[in-house]
């Protein structure tokens, strides 16, 4: 079977891992400051919070960001549901954004357009669909015309760039999250990270991804009982990464230009493949070069006479696994149960119907490239 997605673990990844499991720190070491500082130094941001998760990476930056009951977050219907969820977690309300049709990304006219009509959201998480950037330059203009934080989801976008900077580099937001999930550029098995160019956000998500206790005397309320005390300053949580999934990740970083470069000349083999079929292959806007974390097309459904369960079913049958990025979240049941219906984001909602996603991972090979097409051709005949 030829799957969606796969991570790529080196001997020098395994030897990473067991070194740590062979030292005396398996949590709370050195290898996250590390992991953290070589991410940050990457990407050109000041400051980097390693966590369990990118959702857990999602909810401490919207508490940092002062996210609560009665506030608002908006998010893209197209992504995973913790780009919505992280709001709800701190009790705000939800809206979203419809998607740009030929990016897929949220789209910067129709938040202006929703910012005009009178919406006023505190945070807006833009999310890097597929490992390309949002338009964040018009996005990042909006928030300082109308005074929201913007936190980007680039869990599909580590390696990406905009406008010639990283992806990271939080040029064109307050605080960016990463996802290391083991099908993503990079894994840590799992995990995620906040990365800030801001001193005052970054203290606060150090300490709330560790019960928000803290030993340093300067933030306690009164001087220590002894060398033993802490204390807890703020209701935080315990989403600190370990030490041997940091160590997986910084090692990961060796490969991470290797990982990034065979995805796009896979995505770019794709094009070529798939051109004379019924499908929209994607849009790279100039302004962006996508770490192409998937590979998402189109279905042209005036050719295809197929539905897409069918697609799924014969494409599995020719041993190519497909799956599709992403439900719109709007759709789902809980946020049904809170006033969102069909029809309250018609572009998103026909990408759903039109979209499916396939393989492309560092260690796709250009044979097993060519049988994903090949399968197609004869599915969509």
């Amino acid at each position: 079977m030829i799957y969606y997605g796969k991570q790529s673990v080196s001997e020098d990844d395994i030897q990473a891992v067991v070194d740590v499991l062979r030292s005396p720190l398996i949590t709370q070491g050195p290898m996250v400051e590390r992991f953290e500082k070589r991410m940050a130094e990457y990407c050109g941001a000041k400051y980097a919070v390693a966590v369990t998760s990118a959702t857990a990476a999602l909810h401490i930056a919207c508490r940092a960001a002062g996210l609560g009951k009665g506030d608002m977050l908006w998010t893209s219907p197209i992504t995973f549901v913790a780009s919505a969820n992280c709001g709800r977690y701190c009790g705000a309300d939800v809206d979203f954004v419809d998607i740009d049709d030929s990016t897929y990304n949220m789209s910067a006219d129709e938040l202006e357009k929703k910012l005009a009509a009178g919406g006023r959201p505190k945070v807006v998480v833009p999310v890097h669909l597929c490992g390309q950037s949002c338009d964040m330059e018009r996005i990042h203009a909006l928030a300082k015309q109308y005074d929201f934080t913007i936190i980007e989801d680039a869990s599909h976008a580590v390696g990406a760039t905009y406008k010639k900077t990283r992806v990271g580099s939080c040029a064109y937001s307050d605080m960016t999250v990463f996802s290391f999930h083991p099908v993503k550029i990079i894994t840590a098995g799992e995990g995620g990270m906040v990365l800030t160019n801001r001193k005052d956000l970054y203290d606060k998500l150090e300490i709330l991804r560790t019960h928000a206790i803290v030993r340093d005397p300067e933030r306690m309320t009164h001087e220590p009982d002894g060398e033993w005390y802490y204390q807890q300053i703020d209701l935080g949580y315990n989403y600190r990464m370990t030490d041997f999934q940091a160590a997986l990740g910084y090692s990961q970083m060796d490969r991470l230009e290797a990982f990034v470069a065979r995805r796009r000349q896979l995505a770019k083999r794709y094009d070529e493949l798939l051109a004379d079929l019924p499908l929209r292959t994607p849009k790279q806007d100039s302004d962006t070069n996508s770490s192409w974390h998937i590979y998402v097309v189109r279905m042209d459904k005036n050719r295809v006479n197929k539905n897409k369960q069918v697609i799924f079913e014969e494409m599995r049958a020719r041993g190519v696994q497909l799956n599709l990025h992403y439900i719109p979240v709007h759709l789902q049941p809980y946020y049904q149960a809170l006033g969102f219906k069909k029809g309250d984001f018609p572009v998103s909602e026909r990408y759903y119907e039109e979209a499916f996603t396939l393989p492309i991972y560092y260690d796709l090979t250009d044979e097993q490239q060519e049988t994903v097409a090949k399968a197609l051709r004869e599915v969509l005949a």
